[in-house]
């Protein structure tokens, strides 16, 4: 009865580690498309970050551009009030000048003609002037020629003794006579010329004048264009003030347009940010799922039952050890300094895209990790990487074929120079900050273009002198 107890219990035990081996499968399946779902919710999550905010921009701009016609539509209309003022200050100006310019250019020409006409006058009078010149001439010879006779007949009556008494009175009275003649005929002379300088100076006022009067004439012809130009000014602010009012139709339509879409594009903007948040809140919960997919493959894996993530935890933890075994040797002998094993002081390389730091202990980890990250690929077929982080992600060693040198395609480099960089993405962090003895995660990790493969992160967290300094972490392809 012992014998088939111990049986029975031999079977038992085998059937409850077959059971939890398969459970552990089971959960190793669940947990695989678990992490796919919620590397699809994370993408939507960013996604739909993406979209809100880019809604946003469009929101922000369809409001700036109805603001901007709205205050079109304002500057419009007070242009078409201006362009009326203005339409209606030139038409009243436009009207007033012609006026006057009319009445002007009248009175110019009447004074032209009475200028001309005053010349021709003026020169009419100068040949008066001119024959009463000449009769002052012939009568100031009559009276030479009558003082001449007088003085004639004085001798002949001297002569004639009492004869001639009698021709002496009268030769007297005919020298009174003539001294008198050549008196009024010199002070003609004399009134003649100064008339004459008066009429010369008239003559050159009235000639200055017509000029005056002639060039007025055509200035006011000139005036007359200018009032006829003002005419078609006031024809064209017309017509100006006929467009404007035709541009305001479709100003007024655009903001209406605007109005709509700007409704449209708030309401859609709502939608949106709840759909943004409603994503925040599946992505939390999806990664929650996750997490409790991962505590049940861990805590299967403690338990002893071997499952697919076991021989990579084991060499996980090997060379966790192996690692701190040579850190804490380096600072023992002196050859590597303990501040300096945790430098946090990260010093971004210059002309790095992706984002590139150097630290103080780089070139020694460089040295001693590398070769036993490159052993570690050998050790299982899945293995794609080996790599530690410290606790805030900063991975300054990696395998040779991820330690390139960066180039100018920041595609290419985020793929092949993935040393010296800070991975803070979930994944990452979990792995450099975890202290439980191991954990195992999966995840989609980008390939660059759009593409996407599953994998598991195998990490143990590794201790340096006492001190949490981060985790090795492994990754490995997971099996279909």
């Amino acid at each position: 009865m012992n014998v088939l107890s111990q049986i029975a219990r031999a079977d038992q035990a085998n059937h409850d580690e077959t059971t939890l081996a398969d459970i552990g499968h089971r959960v190793e399946r669940l947990g695989i498309e678990i992490a796919d779902v919620n590397g699809v919710v994370s993408e939507l999550a960013a996604l739909g970050v993406q979209q809100a905010q880019n809604v946003s921009t469009v929101t922000r701009t369809s409001h700036q551009v109805l603001a901007t016609n709205t205050k079109l539509a304002q500057s419009m209309a007070e242009a078409v009030h201006s362009a009326e003022q203005a339409e209606q200050i030139l038409h009243d100006s436009t009207a007033q000048i012609q006026t006057t310019i009319t009445k002007n250019n009248k009175c110019m020409q009447e004074l032209s003609a009475s200028s001309l006409h005053f010349k021709e006058s003026l020169g009419a009078v100068d040949g008066n002037v001119q024959e009463v010149q000449v009769a002052s001439r012939a009568i100031a010879q009559i009276a030479r020629e009558t003082q001449l006779l007088s003085l004639n007949v004085s001798v002949e009556a001297a002569r004639a003794g009492d004869a001639g008494r009698g021709f002496a009175v009268i030769a007297a009275s005919v020298k009174t006579l003539a001294d008198q003649i050549q008196g009024f005929a010199d002070q003609n002379a004399q009134n003649l010329e100064e008339l004459v300088t008066v009429l010369t100076g008239l003559q050159e006022r009235s000639q200055q004048s017509a000029q005056t009067a002639t060039k007025a004439i055509d200035e006011a012809k000139a005036a007359q264009e200018a009032s006829t130009q003002l005419t078609h000014l006031s024809q064209s602010v017309s017509k100006l003030v006929s467009d404007i009012e035709g541009l305001k139709a479709p100003v007024d339509e655009n903001i209406h347009a605007s109005k709509s879409i700007n409704d449209e594009l708030s309401s859609l903007d709502q939608s949106v940010q709840h759909f943004e948040k409603q994503l925040g809140q599946l992505t939390s919960r999806a990664d929650s799922i996750l997490d409790i997919s991962e505590d049940l493959m861990v805590f299967i894996a403690q338990s002893g039952v071997e499952t697919g993530d076991t021989k990579i935890i084991r060499i996980c933890e090997r060379v966790a050890r192996k690692i701190e075994e040579l850190m804490d040797q380096a600072v023992a002998h002196g050859t590597l300094n303990s501040r300096a094993a945790f430098d946090r002081q990260y010093k971004q390389i210059p002309n790095t895209n992706p984002a590139q730091y150097f630290t103080e202990y780089v070139d020694w980890t460089d040295q001693h990790w590398q070769p036993i990250f490159e052993k570690v690929l050998s050790m299982d077929p899945r293995i794609v990487f080996c790599a530690a982080v410290d606790v805030q992600g900063y991975l300054p060693t990696h395998n040779k074929a991820y330690s390139k040198a960066p180039g100018s395609d920041a595609e290419w480099n985020a793929a092949n120079c993935r040393n010296r960089r800070i991975f803070d993405d979930r994944t990452g962090l979990a792995a450099a900050q975890n202290t439980k003895p191991f954990l195992v995660q999966t995840y989609r990790r980008d390939m660059g273009n759009g593409q996407f493969v599953l994998m598991k992160d195998a990490s143990v967290p590794i201790q340096i002198s006492g001190r949490h300094w981060g985790g090795l972490r492994i990754g490995y392809k997971v099996e279909q």
